[in-house]
C-alpha cells in the first residue's frame, strides 16, 4: 500500500490563497507516495485527525520564521513573516514530534523543526555570519546558483545520497545557528554553515 504524505501548505500574500510549489508533490509521487496537501488549521482536534490519515509529513520552504519563536528581536535584514503559519506548522510538527511520525523539513521546514525544539537561527546569514558562502545571491544570479555541502557519514542523509558531497541551491538567507534539543547537524556547507540535521531520538 502507498504511504500518504501529508504536505503543509501557505496562504500565499494575503490574497486568500493557499501556495505549494508542484516539485514536492511531484516528488511524493515519484517516490510512490500519494501526497495529502494541508491547508492552514488552527484547531488541534482538527490536526490530530488529518495526522490520523497520514504516514509521514513535509514542511515546506518559504518565507522567514518570526525570530520571536527563538526569543530574540527581529533584524531589519528579515524579511516576510506570518505568525499564522509559524503557529500552524509548529502545532502540526510537535504532534507529529509526539508520535514519532516520519517528518521531512526542506529549508524552512527544517529552520522550523529546529525552532520548535528549541533551537535558534541565523535571522541573515550575511550580517550574521559575514564570512560565509553567498547562501542568498542578488536575482541577477538566477535560479542555477548552487553550493557543496559535506554530509556526515553517520547519518540517514548519507544513506539517502550514498556520498559525502552534494549540492545544493543557494536560495536561503536563514539557517540553523544553535541546535534544538535531540537533534544533530549532519551536513554543513564549506563555511561552516548547517544545511542539514537529524533527530537522534528516532
Amino acid at each position: 500500500m502507498k504511504p500518504i504524505i501529508g504536505i503543509s501548505s501557505y496562504e500565499e500574500n494575503h490574497k486568500g490563497q493557499y501556495n505549494l510549489n508542484i516539485n514536492y508533490v511531484d516528488a511524493v509521487l515519484d517516490a510512490g507516495g500519494i501526497p495529502v496537501i494541508i491547508p492552514i488549521i488552527r484547531d488541534e482536534e482538527d490536526a490530530e485527525r488529518y495526522l490520523d490519515t497520514i504516514d509521514g509529513i513535509i514542511f515546506s520552504g518559504g518565507i522567514d520564521i518570526s525570530p520571536l519563536n527563538y526569543d530574540e528581536n527581529p533584524l531589519k535584514e528579515i524579511n516576510r513573516i506570518s505568525s499564522v503559519r509559524d503557529n500552524y506548522e509548529m502545532m502540526l510538527f510537535k504532534k507529529a514530534y509526539k508520535r514519532k511520525m516520519p517528518i521531512l523539513g526542506i529549508c524552512r521546514g527544517s529552520q522550523l523543526m529546529n525552532v520548535a525544539l528549541g533551537g535558534k537561527l541565523y535571522q541573515d546569514i550575511n550580517t550574521q555570519a559575514p564570512n560565509s558562502l553567498g547562501h542568498s545571491p542578488s536575482s541577477m544570479a538566477g535560479d542555477e546558483f548552487f553550493h557543496s555541502i559535506k554530509i556526515e557519514k553517520d547519518s540517514n542523509f548519507y544513506n539517502i545520497f550514498g556520498k559525502e558531497k552534494i549540492f545544493v541551491n543557494s536560495f536561503h538567507h536563514q539557517a540553523v545557528k544553535e541546535l534544538g534539543n535531540n537533534l544533530k547537524a549532519v551536513a554543513h556547507a564549506e563555511d561552516g554553515i548547517i544545511e542539514a540535521i537529524e533527530a537522534t531520538d528516532e
